[in-house]
């Protein structure tokens, strides 16, 4: 999904991880990501959105060029359908594509769901994400 509105019809399941985020606020991040080398992959069961997950590609001098896995969410009532793995492998596909050199995502420490799935996947911890919250407030 490359286009804003394509990325909007995401919105109820991006909700079961930010019950938060308004329309609107997902719209305007979307406007400034896409300007931003972002897209989103998602997975459709018949007429409903049942996972989505925000891509980056992007270049650092230590890595060179990776691709960034970004809010994979699964809707609950989808969980261990295999959507998630589904794109996971279109992502890895994907990054082998583009020549990438390593594959990356973030992950709360307490998400221990989501470690257990991305440890079966094939990733693993390679350091820290330090962060210095500026704005409480904005903070999902």
């Amino acid at each position: 999904m490359h286009t804003v509105d394509e990325m909007m019809e995401t919105y109820e399941v991006l909700l079961e991880l930010y019950p938060s985020l308004s329309k609107s606020a997902y719209r305007e991040e979307l406007l400034f990501m896409i300007n931003h080398n972002y897209s989103q992959v998602a997975v459709k069961e018949g007429d409903e959105w049942i996972g989505v997950s925000g891509v980056w590609i992007g270049n650092k001098l230590w890595c060179g060029k990776y691709l960034e896995v970004d809010n994979i969410v699964v809707a609950e009532k989808a969980r261990s359908s295999g959507a998630g793995k589904l794109m996971m492998d279109f992502l890895h596909a994907k990054a082998k594509q583009l020549s990438c050199n390593m594959m990356a995502l973030d992950s709360y420490t307490t998400n221990h769901q989501a470690h257990k799935f991305f440890y079966n996947q094939g990733f693993g911890p390679k350091g820290f994400h330090f962060i210095k919250v500026l704005a409480d407030k904005n903070i999902r």
